[in-house]
C-alpha cells in the first residue's frame, strides 16, 4: 500500500512516515496543498491522509481538487481543527474518516487500514492456491503453517496477491511498494523476491512467484 501524507508540520509528518513504514507501507510526505494535490493526482496512491490547515492551498481545497478527478481514493483528514462544524465541513467536502490531534498513533493505524479495507471493497483474507494472507492481522500462511516475514516482504507479498495472475513490472513493484526517493536502479526487489521466495515457496510442492523475462514477476500457481 503506497500513501500520501500532506502535513505541514515537519516532526508530525516524520512520525506518521515513521509508524506507517515501520507497518510496511510506503509514505510520501509533502508540507504544502499544492504541491500535496499536484502529487495526489499524479500518482497512484491507496490512501492519503490530509491535513487542513496547509500554506499555499487548504486541506478543503486539496481534498475538493482531488474528489474532482479521484473519486475513489480514500481521504483522511487529520487536524487540530476539532469542532463539529469543522468536522461537518470535512466529510461533507468529500474526507472518508476524520481524526482529530493529538491522536494516538494506533488509531490513526486502524483507521488507515479500515479505510484501505473499505476502498479495495473486500474482506480481510487474500488466497491464492494454498497461501493465504490476512490483511487485517498480516498473519501469511501456506498449507497451515505459518510465515513470518518483515514489513517490506509482507507489503510485497500483499501487491503480488493483490495482482495475481498477471505480469507486474519492477517499476509497478518499486511504484507501489517503495516510496518517491527509492533508487530504480538499485537491486533491493530481486533482493527482496528472493527473500520472499525462501519463505514462501521454498519447501513447497509447487512456486508461485515466477520470473518473467523482460517484464517483471508473477504470482501464480498455474504453470509457466
Amino acid at each position: 500500500m503506497r500513501v500520501l501524507v500532506v502535513e505541514d508540520e515537519k516532526k508530525v509528518a516524520s512520525f506518521i512516515a515513521r509508524g506507517l513504514q515501520e507497518e510496511g507501507y510506503a509514505v510520501d510526505i509533502l508540507h504544502d496543498g499544492d504541491a500535496g494535490a499536484s502529487q495526489a493526482l499524479s500518482v497512484d496512491y491507496d490512501l492519503v491522509i490530509l491535513d487542513l490547515m496547509l500554506p499555499k492551498l487548504s486541506g478543503l481545497e486539496v481534498l475538493r481538487t482531488v474528489r474532482q478527478k479521484k473519486a475513489k481514493l480514500p481521504v483522511l483528514i487529520l487536524t487540530a481543527k476539532g469542532e463539529l462544524e469543522d468536522r461537518v465541513s470535512g466529510l461533507d467536502a468529500g474526507a472518508d474518516d476524520y481524526l482529530v490531534k493529538p491522536f494516538a498513533f494506533a488509531e490513526l493505524s486502524a483507521r488507515a487500514r479500515a479505510l484501505l479495507r473499505r476502498g479495495k471493497g473486500e474482506d480481510t483474507r487474500l488466497r491464492v492456491a494454498d497461501l493465504e494472507i490476512d490483511t487485517a492481522t498480516r498473519v501469511v500462511s501456506r498449507q497451515g503453517h505459518r510465515i513470518d516475514l518483515k514489513p517490506k516482504e509482507y507489503s510485497l507479498l500483499e501487491f503480488l496477491m493483490r495482482n495475481a495472475h498477471r505480469p507486474v513490472t519492477r517499476t509497478m513493484i518499486t511504484e507501489h511498494v517503495w516510496d518517491i526517493h527509492f533508487d530504480s536502479i538499485s537491486n533491493v526487489v530481486d533482493v527482496n523476491i528472493n527473500s520472499l521466495r525462501n519463505k514462501i515457496d521454498k519447501g513447497f510442492s509447487f512456486p508461485l512467484i515466477h520470473t518473467i523475462r523482460g517484464v517483471g514477476y508473477l504470482f501464480s500457481d498455474k504453470d509457466q
